[in-house]
């Protein structure tokens, strides 16, 4: 997990740059406003101009999941792809094992049963390490995706005059 955050920052400025080539943090927002927000947190009004960079480096500490889903969102809307159904399970899983973990840990700091802290611990490790594949996962599809279109094997992206 130490990485987890430089390797974010890092990927959303190649994402970014990638779609908007030479664009730097100009086009930055918080999660790419891919997830709404709520009351004062709303992406785009949050000073992220002024600093986005550190607002990235913010995002990535405290929402590391929504930070590589806005960036893999990034690559796949400018090339109109879409999820895979197993990446769609795949992320599912990881999210019922988070909200499970949350729900025994509840549980376990509410009751005296002999136990409960050591298998809240153990689906809560669970849960990280499937978190961490699953992101892994996705920073490495984002990455392929940009190296492939940058290759020759695909063609140059060009205006046309009309």
């Amino acid at each position: 997990m130490l990485c987890f955050c430089p390797v974010q920052v890092y990927m959303r400025h190649k994402a970014l740059n990638h779609v908007t080539p030479g664009s730097g943090w100009s086009n930055y927002k918080c999660c790419q406003g891919y997830f709404g927000g709520c009351c004062c947190l709303q992406p785009g009004n949050m000073g992220e101009q002024m600093c986005p960079s550190c607002c990235m480096c913010a995002e990535a500490a405290i929402c590391p999941g929504p930070a590589t889903s806005a960036t893999s969102n990034v690559v796949r809307e400018a090339y109109q792809l879409g999820l895979d159904e197993d990446d769609v399970r795949l992320i599912r899983c990881s999210n019922c094992l988070f909200y499970f973990s949350c729900l025994l840990s509840c549980v376990a700091s509410m009751t005296e049963c002999e136990g409960d802290d050591a298998l809240a611990r153990v689906v809560d490790i669970v849960s990280d390490v499937t978190f961490c594949c699953v992101s892994g996962c996705m920073t490495a599809q984002v990455h392929h995706e940009m190296n492939l279109r940058d290759s020759s094997a695909y063609p140059k992206r060009e205006l046309m005059d009309r």
